[in-house]
């Protein structure tokens, strides 16, 4: 019972307050992968010590205290940053583990770290991890490995991918981080707008895998998708004067209220003009208007994230689908496309065209999309071509779209969504 409870603690001490250490050993060290990795062996010195002594008093000071004890193990064993070393030392004192004395249980004693400049570790951690030098998929592992939390086995497990591939796109993206000379900290403010962007586009990844899977057997993944959110809140609050961060945070607030009503009991898809409004999440959605109201306030114009957040409040206020103000999410359609042009989006605003303006409309843009073969290897276009055609009575065409949508999905309770429509055609 004791080592479930230690490694409980271990678990739950992680989870909560990994970034903040991360973040504080990198601002100790200057050495961003340095600090990731002298983490990693504090949580595992608590895996091995809190089961066994009991979860000491001030369990993130403990996992501190052993990152940084071994930080000058680190120091000691390449024989450089003599001065380093040598301002460590003198900040804990000879006579702890690095010298063969007592263990970390000191910490409760000692301010760890400044408290005001935790949150600016966090931050610059977020920043560090969503680097522009890093490609997609290591931005998203990292960003899930030192600001999440996350093992390799869960960050795998959330991205479909083994969790040697994993590993592996983390440690290309620590040597490409130190190759770059990339610093550790926030960026200047002149720098922090367009780095800020691909923080953002890094958590908006997160959560559209975690909302619609792209693969696998569960359509929505909930731990995926929940860490995007905790991810924006934590920015939200770091960053309280960018009107994108706040847009963002709404649209996934907006966007998670509908999760309980979007898949049935055994895990199937349900449309949106077939789910249960009652059981969206009302507290989320009065979190994610509260969000997008305080976007609008910067009085700087909604950017592509408060857009979408917009069109998703459009669909949170309405009664029904019906009762949906489909004109007003057109004219937002149009907007996003101008600012963040994207066949998706163009996509999005015909599904809108249809439900304001009628099928035979929303068939024109989507043949254009066709024609201009951007989305040739997703099954959304063939999905959505088929419902249009559907509903204009061409039903052979749509046959013939709904079985090539089916070609290229991935997701199993997608694909089995649009088997049954096509089986509905006959």
């Amino acid at each position: 019972m004791a080592v479930a409870t230690g490694r409980e603690a271990v678990a739950a001490v992680w989870r909560i307050e990994s970034a903040r250490i991360v973040g504080a050993l990198a601002r100790y060290t200057g050495d961003f992968a340095l600090a990731e990795d002298l983490a990693q062996e504090a949580l595992a010195e608590a895996l091995v010590t809190w089961p066994r002594d009991g979860v000491p008093r001030n369990p993130s000071g403990w996992l501190l205290t052993v990152g940084r004890r071994r930080a000058i193990d680190a120091f000691r064993r390449r024989a450089i940053r003599d001065d380093r070393y040598a301002a460590l030392a003198r900040e804990l004192g000879e006579g702890g583990t690095a010298t063969g004395g007592p263990g970390p249980e000191a910490p409760d004693s000692e301010p760890l770290w400044d408290p005001d400049q935790i949150d600016d570790d966090v931050l610059a951690l977020m920043f560090v991890s969503c680097h522009p030098v890093l490609s997609r998929e290591a931005r998203v592992a990292l960003t899930l490995r030192v600001v999440g939390g996350l093992t390799s086995d869960e960050i795998a497990k959330a991205c479909l991918v083994p969790t040697a591939t994993v590993q592996a796109r983390i440690t290309r993206a620590k040597k490409t981080l130190a190759a770059a000379r990339v610093p550790f900290g926030v960026p200047p403010e002149n720098e922090r707008g367009a780095r800020l962007g691909s923080v953002l586009n890094v958590i908006y990844v997160i959560f559209t895998e975690g909302s619609s899977a792209t693969s696998g057997s569960d359509l929505i993944r909930l731990d995926l998708a929940g860490e995007a959110q905790r991810l924006a809140r934590v920015l939200a609050h770091l960053m309280p004067a960018e009107p994108e961060v706040h847009g963002l945070l709404a649209l996934l607030e907006l966007t998670a209220a509908r999760f309980p009503a979007r898949v049935d009991a055994k895990g199937h898809p349900v449309l949106l003009e077939q789910q249960n409004r009652m059981r969206w999440d009302r507290t989320a959605i009065r979190r994610g208007r509260a969000a997008l109201q305080q976007a609008a306030r910067a009085g700087r114009g909604l950017g592509a994230y408060g857009l979408q957040a917009a069109i998703a409040e459009c669909h949170a206020i309405a009664d029904s689908v019906d009762d949906t103000d489909w004109d007003r999410i057109v004219l937002l359609y149009e907007a996003l496309g101008r600012l963040a042009p994207s066949p998706i989006v163009d996509l999005n605003r015909a599904v809108a065209v249809c439900m304001a303006q009628g099928p035979a409309a929303a068939l024109t843009i989507v043949d254009e999309l066709d024609a201009a073969a951007e989305l040739a290897d997703s099954h959304l276009l063939a999905s959505v071509r088929g419902e249009l055609l559907a509903k204009l009575g061409r039903r052979d065409e749509a046959r013939a779209a709904f079985a090539r949508a089916i070609d290229r999905c991935r997701n199993d309770r997608e694909r089995a969504l649009l088997e049954g429509k096509l089986a509905e055609l006959g």
